[in-house]
């Protein structure tokens, strides 16, 4: 496959939403796993199926989907329940991402992928963008996000990969403490750089 699929990650609260319209408006696919990750386990699908059958008809609210706090407060609990959950639904994640790629025309395309670390999913791509901010910084951000104190939002954030981990595989980094100008800027920098890089590799491989 000639397509360039980067990937996009950050900690929670670093701007990777910011990033990835910014990346839109230049006519970039972005593929979002979380939204795919929704999709795997609707109504009807195996995986609500299998989540179920693991962890209970208490995980489905009243209408019969999947009740996404209620499983999240369980397996933020429960470490081997939480792997129990990434076993069910990476695979599906996977195939319904390769679908997606598939169906791709442009020279390259983002794929925001927010535990790209922690699920070891860096191994699947061949370059990493990632969004960095100072860990105070997320902090402050997912409070007023999503009004929690800030010991609950140290606790989300001592659940991911840290900033250390995180830029250890990364090709590229945006630093995303300045304006919303500013991440325009590096961001129409780094597109001119991809289109670069994807027409060169596609040209490779035509020759192949």
């Amino acid at each position: 496959m000639s397509l360039l699929a980067i990937a996009l990650t950050g900690g929670i609260g670093s701007g990777k939403t910011a990033v990835g319209q910014a990346f839109a408006r230049h006519g970039v696919p972005v593929v979002d796993t979380d939204v795919l990750a929704r999709e795997v386990v609707e109504p009807g699908q195996p995986a609500l199926r299998e989540i179920v059958e693991a962890f209970g008809g208490e995980c489905l609210d009243a209408a019969g989907a999947l009740d996404r706090v209620y499983l999240r407060r369980v397996v933020f609990a429960d470490a081997g329940r939480r792997q129990c959950l990434e076993a069910i639904l990476h695979p599906r994640i996977l195939q319904a991402l390769r679908r997606r790629l598939a169906a791709i025309e442009t020279p390259y395309c983002l794929v925001v992928v927010p535990l790209l670390v922690e699920t070891g999913l860096d191994q699947q791509f061949e370059r990493i963008l990632v969004v960095d901010v100072p860990e105070e910084l997320q902090i402050e951000r997912v409070m007023a996000r999503d009004r929690v104190d800030a010991e609950q939002a140290r606790r989300i954030l001592d659940q991911q990969a840290g900033r250390v981990q995180r830029l250890a595989v990364a090709d590229d980094v945006i630093e995303n403490t300045g304006t919303l100008a500013e991440l325009e800027d590096r961001v129409a920098v780094l597109h001119q750089q991809y289109l670069a890089l994807a027409i060169g590799r596609r040209c490779a491989f035509q020759r192949d």
